[in-house]
């Protein structure tokens, strides 16, 4: 009988976008400025939310926590991508790989389950107002956070310790800007079935009934929305929820599209473009989507900003 010897990799060269030079630095200045206004708008909104008073509510506090998660996640990833446009050898370790597999889908399956409960906070809002500070409780409210990080951080666990003990022969080339389930199980030369099905079953449970839960949220305030008599404050509303529902609903598509389908499916260049989207595009507007045209942010960032000026 013969026996096969599997070596395991100490590093993985990611492959990334291009190998022509001035498109890597003209790529490498637009995400680098992408990435900065995530950073800048994120940190700005968490900063503004816990010095301001009119802000300590429970909708401001899972936005707080979303900008959180975006900056979080975005920085796995990021940093590491724009070294990589700059340098020859896109090499990043076995361990280096395995932590940013672990913080990317800890923090994106976190996202989705507070997603779930910004949605939730919002149809108690406006759907049952008299029963609102009982439903969205400061204790619902904590719980609902360290449910989305302990969720998170367990099913990342999984994935990263089911992945990193497939063996690894031939090839230790990645063709992806970053560490992702599908790229690096395409590069096991065992069966990678118990993964995938693992893959389809947690994220597909999270992803999926964050997002029953977010529709089902949104539908009972469309229909509250349209009882409501004044067309001010229904298009108001609806404009309102209608912008979150389509970045929600882009968020989704794309996290489903990569996660919920199998390996042999697997296309680099198209799922790199879509990478992209979910990991660098989205955490940038969502501050702008969620918060920024909300009345109460920007009376709020007025209001400091007014104060700043009438100090100096």
């Amino acid at each position: 009988m013969l026996e096969t010897n599997y070596t395991t990799p100490t590093e993985f060269l990611l492959v990334g976008f291009t190998h022509y030079l001035p498109f890597r630095v003209t790529l490498f200045l637009v995400f680098l400025i992408v990435y900065t206004l995530t950073v800048v708008g994120n940190v700005g909104l968490i900063i503004l939310i816990n010095i301001n008073s009119s802000l300590q509510t429970p909708m401001y506090y899972f936005l707080s926590n979303l900008s959180f998660l975006d900056i979080s996640y975005s920085t796995a990833i990021t940093p590491k991508m724009l070294a990589n446009f700059l340098t020859s050898k896109k090499s990043i370790s076995l361990s280096g790989c395995a932590l940013q597999m672990f913080f990317f889908g800890c923090f994106a399956d976190a996202e989705c389950l507070i997603l779930a409960a910004m949605a939730y906070d919002r149809y108690a809002a406006i759907c049952h107002p008299l029963l609102y500070s009982s439903l969205v409780s400061q204790r619902v409210c904590v719980c609902c956070v360290v449910l989305a990080y302990v969720s998170g951080g367990l099913t990342s666990m999984v994935h990263v310790c089911l992945t990193f003990r497939l063996p690894f022969c031939g090839s230790n080339i990645v063709n992806h800007f970053f560490c992702d389930i599908p790229p690096l199980l395409a590069l096991s030369c065992t069966d990678t079935y118990i993964n995938e099905l693992l893959l389809f079953a947690l994220c597909g449970f999270i992803q999926t009934s964050t997002f029953v839960v977010i529709f089902i949220s949104y539908f009972c305030i469309l229909f509250t929305v349209l009882s409501i008599k004044s067309k001010g404050g229904r298009s108001k509303t609806f404009s309102t929820c209608a912008s979150h529902l389509i970045a929600i609903t882009l968020f989704y598509g794309t996290l489903l599209f990569m996660y919920l389908r199998p390996t042999s499916s697997y296309s680099p260049d198209t799922d790199k473009v879509v990478a992209v989207f979910y990991t660098i595009v989205f955490p940038m507007f969502n501050p702008i989507i969620y918060s920024f045209r909300n009345k109460d942010v920007k009376y709020a960032l007025r209001k400091l900003l007014d104060r700043n000026w009438t100090l100096q």
